[in-house]
């Protein structure tokens, strides 16, 4: 079939696997020219078929030479349908590990249940013996918790007092006010349920219980502050609420890690482009706008680019983290020069002057890479065989 993007919002509902494959191919190939990394043996990633989860695993398996396994929940094709876009870069990143002699495998499900915890613990068990980097990049919009039952679903809203400001449309350009009626405190909880710390913390214990975590064994998850124009919906909004629970487990797990030598952080990474970023109001006209400075001033960094900066620089390096177990890799987004210059262009951000202001077409670039099109050295004209399998999938 021929594949093309079909968008609805800020969701592609089709991928092309062969634009995702070259993805992958270009953030291995990155991570290969840089400097080996000392480190880990043995990586569990949580969420690992997008965004920083994948970058996570490419960088451990090709910059460290890491064996790994891959936590996620994806869809391989039916019929017509393609399959998602982390299903096909995942049977690339096996592929590519299985020529370089790495070993790696999948396991599809909800990574919130006990069920795959403990599915992920047997496969620990029989093929790594123990694990001693554990990236928890979870992001989803609900969680049914494995003891209660409850399902709560997330919101992106502030917290205390509705919130206006610009937004973009990023398919046509078109910039506009949007305003966003403050959070209840029960969605606020919902939120928390989703995107706080807690399924971390119980990744961690049920590990460290089956014993399959290894002494001085190293766990970190993602998070993001921003700057102040996003803070309302972001940093003080529902999801920073979560984020502060995550903070919260980060020196609790820490705590009991430093018993046999091993370290709990929460790495604050760059705004960038995710399926995650794109759904939140304000922030890709913030991104857009973050894109044309960081790029005018040769500050910019990919996924692939912040994650090699995390592994060697931090997690692997005497330079770890701060005392609140924070490690800051957005730290040249939140330069001052650089953030003088964004909201300089923000004040002056109009439908009319966006495309002079803000990097838009990056924007729209990543935003189709993150679905495998718009990659160069792909035929999208091709028929192409949507049905793709992931070669060591538990």
């Amino acid at each position: 079939m021929i594949i093309q993007p079909k968008t609805r919002g800020f969701i592609c509902t089709t991928a092309h696997p062969e634009g995702c494959a070259q993805q992958v191919r270009q953030q291995i190939d990155y991570i290969q020219a840089q400097k080996k990394l000392s480190g880990p043996v043995n990586v569990l990633v949580v969420g690992a078929s997008t965004g920083y989860g994948l970058a996570s695993r490419i960088t451990a398996a090709f910059g460290a030479g890491a064996n790994t396994i891959g936590v996620f929940f994806d869809k391989p094709a039916e019929g017509a349908r393609t399959a998602s876009a982390g299903w096909y870069n995942s049977a690339a990143l096996e592929r590519a590990a299985e020529e370089q002699g790495l070993k790696s495998h999948s396991i599809v499900g909800d990574a919130f249940s006990d069920e795959i915890k403990s599915k992920t613990i047997e496969l620990i068990k029989a093929e790594y013996g123990q694990v001693d980097l554990v990236v928890y990049s979870v992001a989803s919009p609900r969680r049914t918790h494995p003891v209660t039952g409850e399902t709560f679903s997330s919101v992106i809203k502030p917290v205390g007092e509705a919130y206006s400001n610009k937004t973009v449309n990023f398919h046509t350009g078109e910039v506009t006010q949007t305003t966003i009626e403050p959070a209840t405190d029960d969605e606020v909880r919902q939120t928390i349920a989703v995107m706080g710390g807690e399924d971390w913390g119980m990744w961690i214990d049920q590990l460290s219980a089956a014993g399959v975590l290894a002494d001085g064994a190293i766990t970190v998850a993602y998070s993001y502050i921003g700057p102040e124009v996003t803070h309302p919906i972001y940093k003080e909004g529902t999801i920073g609420q979560a984020k502060i629970d995550l903070e919260k487990t980060a020196i609790a797990l820490n705590e009991k890690l430093q018993a046999s030598g091993g370290h709990a952080y929460v790495s604050v990474n760059k705004a960038l482009v995710t399926q995650s970023s794109s759904a939140i109001p304000v922030v890709p006209l913030y991104i857009s706008a973050l894109y044309r400075v960081m790029k005018d001033k040769d500050l910019h960094e990919n996924t692939i680019e912040q994650m090699y900066r995390l592994f060697s620089e931090h997690l692997y390096s005497e330079k770890g983290a701060d005392e609140g177990h924070l490690i800051r890799i957005d730290d040249w987004e939140m330069r001052e020069d650089v953030q003088e210059e964004v909201m300089k262009r923000w004040a002056a951000i109009e439908t009319d002057t966006i495309d002079e202001l803000a990097d838009l077409v990056g924007y729209r670039e990543d935003f189709f890479n993150l679905f495998g099109f718009q990659t160069a050295g792909v035929d999208y004209e091709a028929d192409t065989d949507p049905a793709v399998d992931i070669k060591h999938l538990v």
